[in-house]
């Protein structure tokens, strides 16, 4: 053995298995090609901590002590069977049956513990060093076995069944710090995932999902539905309104810009007071018109409005000509460039707004978060009917895990043992069970003496 330092100071022990070198190879014993002890180790080799260490002397003390009770009936046989024939009297023969039959006891016990991590003695007797060459077959057992009998849908449902986690689930969330702790995690997992993804990539998909949503739905159709409702009920007055509003003080401040525009519009012969008259008179006729237009909801110009709206909204709908002119606008406007910008830039909007959103512990996203897993969770551990669904879907999926990969998981199991190196597989076994193991030959030695006593004594009784 060697010991190399660990993290934290703690020392690490690693079977040491250079000595023994592949004469071809020039590799370690059970040890892959162009490998080493320590971080190298060949694929499957244990480390031994050094609570393993303190195991193994553990089952070297216990194999002493089972040796040593083993040794010592031996020598109480033979002493026995010496005083039995030289007339030391008949409790000599009892006690040589007890003890012959203690050292087969002892015998048996230690051939079957020698028999599951080695060869006794070394000899190739079958069915011996049953860990080292059936560890494979081991593995596969366990991996059947976990699979048969852990991994089942029927052990599934009923072991979920009986934790009841909808009515745990619903009084932990209720709890406002366990609620402000889930909220806290999928803040971070939020903050996460918006890190991970590039932004250039993100503004490509959502750019050219929006353009190609845009492109391949008919938008007059609908427009026109939207159009000829709010004709229909007078909302659009409140537009015309702010429109006959804004061109009235607009005349107000520029009535001036308006003569001037008149006047320049005349022909050149007409004398200057003349077109400066016509100009005034243009101007206050324009002003009076939107002046009545403004204060008068039943003016004629105002249902004229109505009545083109009406018209228009219905075109859009059903005119061929208008709903292709509308088409054709919606495409020239898709294609500017200013506008793939702003689409582009959306995402890069949202991801702000989110991660501030997610970060704030008081943020109006975090506190509704907050507050609907506390109102989910008091709902949860008082509603029945919502516990046996929430169970139900927790079931279906974990059902539909085990069932689908199965094979999968219990592969885990085989392919991990398969790797493992079989002599590091033993001792490793061996120092976690060997010291109780050792008490099965203590144990044969006591039991054994036992027997062999009381089957003597039977006999004597009878005579025999």
């Amino acid at each position: 053995m060697h010991t190399k330092p660990a993290t934290g100071g703690r020392q690490e022990y690693v079977e040491d298995v250079d000595h023994r070198r592949d004469p071809k190879t020039g590799t370690g014993a059970g040890m892959d090609s162009g490998t080493a002890a320590g971080p190298g180790v060949a694929r499957g080799a244990f480390v031994f901590s050094a609570a393993d260490e303190e195991r193994r002397h553990g089952v070297r003390r216990m194999k002493a002590t089972a040796t040593g009770l083993l040794t010592v009936v031996a020598l109480v046989y033979v002493l026995a069977t010496w005083a039995e024939h030289t007339g030391a009297g008949g409790w000599a023969g009892y006690v040589a049956a007890a003890a012959e039959a203690g050292m087969v006891g002892a015998l048996a016990d230690w051939f079957a513990v020698t028999a599951l991590f080695r060869r006794p003695l070394g000899l190739p007797i079958p069915h011996t060093a049953i860990i080292p060459t059936k560890k494979d077959q081991l593995g596969v057992s366990l991996g059947e076995f976990v699979g048969e009998n852990f991994l089942s849908p029927e052990v599934v449902k009923a072991r979920l069944h009986a934790l009841g986690i909808g009515g745990r689930l619903g009084s932990w969330l209720a709890d406002p710090a366990h609620a402000e702790r889930v909220t806290a995690e999928m803040a971070t997992a939020l903050r996460g995932a918006l890190t991970v993804l590039r932004d250039s990539d993100v503004q490509a998909v959502v750019g050219e999902a929006i353009t190609r949503r845009a492109e391949g739905a008919e938008i007059a159709p609908g427009l026109g539905k939207t159009l000829q409702k709010v004709v229909a009920d007078g909302g659009h007055r409140r537009a015309v309104d702010l429109v006959c509003a804004k061109a009235h003080d607009w005349l107000v401040t520029h009535g001036d810009s308006v003569m001037d525009a008149v006047q320049g519009g005349a022909p050149g012969w007409t004398p200057r007071f003349v077109d400066r008259k016509v100009g005034e008179r243009v101007y206050k006729e324009l002003l009076r018109f939107v002046t009545e237009m403004r204060d008068m909801p039943e003016h004629p110009a105002r249902g004229a409005v109505d009545r083109f709206l009406t018209d228009f909204a219905a075109d859009l709908q059903s005119d061929t000509r208008t709903r292709e002119r509308v088409e054709r606008l919606k495409s020239e406007i898709l294609a500017r460039g200013e506008v793939q910008d702003v689409i582009a830039s959306t995402w890069a909007a949202v991801r702000s707004m989110i991660i501030a959103a997610a970060e704030d512990e008081q943020s109006e996203l975090r506190l509704r978060v907050r507050g609907s897993l506390m109102s989910l969770g008091a709902r949860l551990a008082t509603d029945g009917r919502l516990q046996d669904k929430v169970e139900g879907w927790i079931e279906g999926a974990l059902v539909y895990v085990v069932t689908t990969y199965r094979t999968e998981i219990t592969s885990l199991i085989t392919d991990t043992v398969a790797g493992w190196d079989a002599e590091h597989t033993s001792r490793k076994i061996e120092a976690h069970i060997g010291r109780d193991l050792q008490f099965i030959r203590i144990n044969g030695t006591v039991v054994g003496a036992l027997a062999g006593l009381m089957i003597y004594a039977v006999s004597k009784a009878l005579g025999a």
